[in-house]
């Protein structure tokens, strides 16, 4: 992963956890530490990888990701065009975690 600031980011309800770079979308930091989201695109427009925002703050690498203003009042975020700007915690149940069948 490259270098600069990382934030810890656990996904639920697994509680399965990985350090994010602060500069890379959050789909390819969960790639590089093992954990699959789902996506398809990875320029936000498919919305394949959306999951739930629980805390923490996020910022987009693009002007206006794929979401509705209602999904983004809900807590909605796309990770593969999302990067971290605090510790977060996000919800998403279809996650892979390709380190168990090491």
């Amino acid at each position: 992963m490259s270098g600069g600031a990382r934030w810890h980011v656990v996904i639920e309800p697994s509680g399965l956890a990985f350090e994010a770079a602060a500069k890379l979308p959050l789909l390819r930091s969960a790639r590089e530490a093992g954990l699959i989201l789902p996506s398809s695109c990875r320029n936000g427009t498919c919305r394949t990888c959306r999951c739930r925002l629980v805390s923490g703050r996020v910022s987009y690498l693009i002007e206006w990701p794929g979401l509705s203003a209602e999904e983004k009042a809900e807590g909605f975020i796309l990770p593969c065009v999302a990067v971290p700007e605090s510790a977060l915690v996000l919800e998403n149940t279809k996650l892979l975690d390709l380190r168990a069948a090491t």
